[in-house]
């Protein structure tokens, strides 16, 4: 299996949209999920003006039916939110809502992850489901005259999934023969949109490793109370998941970034979080090196040029 930095060299001409363009496919996931806040009604509102003096019609106000802090609601809650970052740790932006770009040799193990994230979820729902009567009861106590049975869906399966698919970003063959005009405008609609995700992920990669990097030479260099700063070993780990991400990532369309990016791995290469603990000079020599990064790092987002993508109205 070939990386996307491992092609041919007789493809070196090809620009980095195009090779964006014919290497990646666009995956979109969404979801499913109960609405635990509802709006009161006009005349609860209008109650609940009364007792500040105020008119209904200047108020908003709801209720939470739910308690989401409950520990099998924020089971179902967190897959969610680990099954978006694994999307997102898989893919590049893309200028469409909804929308990123993996790999498509990827896409049989993202297949395979959100159909994993789907059964953790289902199970979660089910434990969920276990609680709901208490979850009700305690609600009922709660909200007083403000809970209606109504608000509620006799059992929370089904309430909560989680869909994929793979939506089409290519200007349909149709009107290759139907309207060949418009079907020129469409593909190079199509390819301003890969111009605009080729800028979309250099600033995604860019930021990242910015943050990532000045957050280590401050936690290297800072001193509290006399005493180098403690770090966690995420300050070194979260940077060897973004080389090994960048990599099976990255576009080749930056070579400033792309050599940032090699200066920072050979920094903290058989460095780990224990040594720039203990040793002094390790510290040290880390935290000059980095340095370094983190001037031309800077110096590349001042020098960046703001985008200027000039979109057709809709």
């Amino acid at each position: 299996m070939t990386t996307l930095l491992e092609e041919a060299p007789s493809e070196t001409a090809v620009t980095p949209s195009e090779r964006l363009r014919s290497s990646m496919a666009a995956a979109r996931l969404s979801f499913t999920w109960l609405g635990v806040r509802k709006s009161l009604t006009a005349q609860q509102k209008n109650q609940a003006a009364d007792s500040f003096g105020a008119e209904g019609k200047y108020l908003s106000a709801g209720k939470k039916l739910l308690d989401t802090r409950h520990a099998a609601f924020k089971a179902v809650t967190a897959i969610r939110g680990r099954a978006i970052a694994y999307w997102k740790g898989v893919s590049l932006p893309f200028p469409e809502p909804g929308i990123r770009l993996i790999r498509q040799d990827e896409i049989t193990a993202f297949d395979q992850s959100i159909a994993d994230f789907r059964r953790e979820l289902d199970e979660a729902v089910a434990e969920l489901d276990r609680h709901y009567e208490e979850l009700r009861n305690a609600a009922r106590d709660r909200l007083g005259d403000l809970f209606n049975p109504d608000d509620y869906p006799p059992s929370l399966i089904g309430m909560f999934e989680i869909e994929h698919d793979y939506p089409s970003v290519e200007p349909p063959n149709y009107l290759r023969q139907l309207n060949p005009e418009l079907y020129e405008q469409e593909c190079q609609r199509v390819q301003s949109r890969f111009d605009e995700a080729v800028q979309l992920a250099e600033q995604a990669f860019l930021s990242e490793l910015t943050q990532m990097v000045d957050h280590l030479t401050e936690r290297l260099t800072g001193r509290q109370d006399g005493k180098p700063k403690v770090f966690r070993d995420t300050a070194v780990t979260n940077l060897t998941d973004f080389f090994d991400r960048f990599r099976q990532l990255n576009i080749r369309s930056n070579e400033q970034l792309d050599e940032l990016v090699a200066n920072a791995r050979q920094i903290i290469a058989g460095v780990n979080p224990q040594q720039l603990r203990d040793s002094q000079d390790v510290r040290g020599r880390v935290a000059s090196q980095m340095s370094a990064v983190q001037y031309h790092l800077d110096q590349l987002l001042v020098d960046r040029p703001r985008r200027n993508i000039q979109r057709r109205p809709k």
